[in-house]
């Protein structure tokens, strides 16, 4: 007879699509044993099940001003890629980590995202799972991590995979296609904008800018939107522009919204970056779509984007239209692509589908119970 352990699952804390995705398999996975989400905050989860424990631990990768700029000239070796020396929030986080690794002897622990923390968990003997991200990820830091994992978790359809992936990292991937995303119910078109108040005749593009980056260029925008001055043009999410803009009255920004999918379902036309959340939205959504991607660490959405682009589901500009005629070029491809042949590429079970494939790799890593150990937990 084995003794079930729990799951630990480290979630970082940028963006949205971390905690989203940890949240909705968390979820599923208490039923079968203890999880514990470790992240820098915790305000950033949707609805939990009560027996989930959520603990605070210092951020990993932000100063506080108590670092110690006498080792900060300490070189990084080639298997590392964020470990600064006399930092102590790294020295405390840890430290939560290696203790509740030997408390709660934990069968299995999952990283979303660090690689640090994935070889950290193997130093501690504890089989970790890695979640895959897109991007040039071949380094030595990723590669050690990666292949130090008991299994690797990737929040995406298979097709979706980059080409450059070695067999052996895709023979222990369990890819969960769209995992921590509602789309099953996405409104219609005509009910989204009866919602957001917006004819259903009118013409509309929505341009979505993510939660990971600095805010999206309004300068380009102006461009598109005055190109096109009977579509009304919506932006959602942050910002930045520049002082020679002259914006045209069919531009609106929305900020921040609560409900990004109803944007999504009212839009005739979408531009955006390629953040995983995004992606899976849309491609929900079939609507002819322009991605530009952002910059990330280890150009995550510029792969990202090459994979869309292979697969024919967008027109992919890899920087901002600069006039109105690369607007006008990049509809046009994406109008050509087939929309209603896209393959089906979310499944709407896969939190429970990922739990399920975690339970088993955990079952491994739980401890066999042997004669008087009941005893002496109770003595103990």
């Amino acid at each position: 007879m084995s003794v079930a352990g729990p799951v630990g699952y480290f979630v970082h804390h940028q963006g949205r699509g971390h905690a989203e995705r940890a949240a909705a398999i968390a979820n599923e996975l208490v039923s079968r044993r203890p999880v514990t989400l470790f992240s820098a905050r915790t305000d950033i989860f949707p609805a939990l099940d009560e027996r989930i424990e959520l603990t605070l631990i210092p951020s990993l990768f932000e100063p506080t001003g108590d670092e110690n700029d006498r080792l900060a000239d300490l070189s990084t070796p080639e298997t590392m890629h964020c470990a600064p020396c006399g930092w102590p929030s790294i020295r405390s986080a840890m430290a939560i980590l290696a203790g509740w690794f030997d408390e709660a002897k934990p069968s299995l622990f999952v990283t979303d995202v660090s690689a640090e923390l994935g070889q950290f968990a193997r130093l501690c003997s504890v089989p970790h799972v890695a979640v895959l991200q897109h991007g040039e990820r071949g380094d030595a830091g990723h590669m050690a991590s990666y292949e130090a994992a008991i299994g690797l978790l990737a929040p995406y359809h298979r097709s979706l995979e980059q080409s450059d992936r070695p067999d052996w990292m895709l023979r222990k991937t369990f890819h969960a296609a769209g995992v921590g995303l509602d789309v099953a119910n996405l409104p219609s078109r005509d009910e989204a904008r009866r919602r957001l108040d917006i004819p259903t005749h009118e013409d509309v593009v929505v341009v979505i800018g993510g939660g990971g980056g600095s805010g999206l260029p309004t300068a380009p925008l102006t461009l598109g939107a005055r190109g096109e001055p009977e579509t009304r043009w919506f932006t959602i999410g942050k910002v930045t522009s520049e002082w020679h803009e002259t914006p045209p009255v069919n531009l609106e920004h929305k900020g921040w919204v609560d409900n990004p999918r109803e944007w999504i379902a009212a839009a005739d036309r979408i531009v955006s970056s390629c953040g995983n959340t995004t992606v899976h939205e849309i491609l929900a959504a079939r609507k002819p779509w322009i991605v530009v991607p952002e910059w990330r660490y280890f150009d995550e959405q510029q792969c990202k984007a090459e994979v869309l682009e292979r697969e024919g589901l967008a027109a992919v500009s890899r920087t901002w239209p600069s006039h109105r005629g690369a607007w006008t070029g990049l509809w046009v491809r994406a109008r050509s692509l087939e929309l209603k042949h896209r393959p089906v590429i979310i499944d709407e079970n896969a939190a429970s589908h990922a739990a399920e494939w975690l339970n088993g790799l955990a079952l491994r890593g739980d401890t066999s119970s042997r004669p008087g150990m009941e005893r002496l937990e109770v003595v103990g």
